[in-house]
């Protein structure tokens, strides 16, 4: 499984012959000023949710890519409205067999809008169970008990989840979170993009470490394969 960091919670896994985009929100982030956004194609576009800093080019790369966008029923509607022709709404508890293999919606604490001020339904985190590999992507999240369900149902590889604070779970709560999910490897998003985010990198692993916990800090651009 190969997966590209774009900034913020940014992610393009490329699962076999197939491509998933999570939360693009890319060419308003100065720190991700390099990333040619329109040269990313991706058959499926998840949202965790509807604010701009997970959003903003959901649109753009669905329409130049023809991606299915995946998401609330609220979600989906909105962007139905503008031209998206591939949607599948979900929402939370609920799960969808794809190509690639099942993404099941689960709870996030967050608040949730569409940049218009649009109702977008609830925040979500999303479980995706491949033939080779489980993970977690928690969205926008405080820590919650309802992250103990996950490993009743699921076997979870890698978890990725905020640490940034402020907005939503800092350091110290993304370890008791991948305890909840009973994960050692976790990879951070949502941080250092405002200034209400940014983390002190060593401060942040120096915590990780003393969780007993593998805490992957991707650059921007960067890809891996797990």
């Amino acid at each position: 499984m190969e997966i590209t960091y774009y900034g913020q919670s940014c992610f393009l896994f490329q699962i076999g012959e197939h491509r998933i985009l999570f939360d693009p929100f890319i060419s308003p982030n100065e720190l991700a000023s390099a990333i040619e956004v329109d040269s990313i194609r991706a058959d499926y576009v998840l949202l965790s949710h509807g604010h701009q800093d997970h959003v903003h080019d959901a649109e753009r790369i669905a329409k130049n890519s023809d991606a299915t966008l995946i998401s609330s029923f609220e979600i989906v509607g909105w962007y139905a409205e503008k031209g998206i022709k591939k949607t599948h709404p979900m929402n939370i508890g609920g799960k969808v067999t794809l190509p690639f293999g099942t993404v099941k919606m689960v709870n996030a604490i967050h608040s949730n809008s569409l940049p218009d001020g649009t109702y977008a339904g609830n925040a979500a985190g999303f479980v995706v169970e491949t033939e080779d590999t489980t993970f977690y992507f928690a969205g926008d999240t405080a820590l919650t008990y309802d992250m103990k369900l996950i490993p009743e149902q699921f076997d979870v590889d890698f978890a990725l989840l905020p640490i940034g604070d402020n907005f939503t779970m800092d350091i110290h709560d993304a370890m008791i979170a991948a305890d909840f999910v009973q994960v050692d490897r976790v990879i951070g998003m949502h941080y250092d993009t405002f200034p209400y985010i940014k983390i002190d990198h060593e401060e942040v692993k120096e915590v990780a470490q003393m969780a007993g916990k593998e805490l992957i800090l991707l650059e921007i651009g960067q890809t891996i394969n797990l």
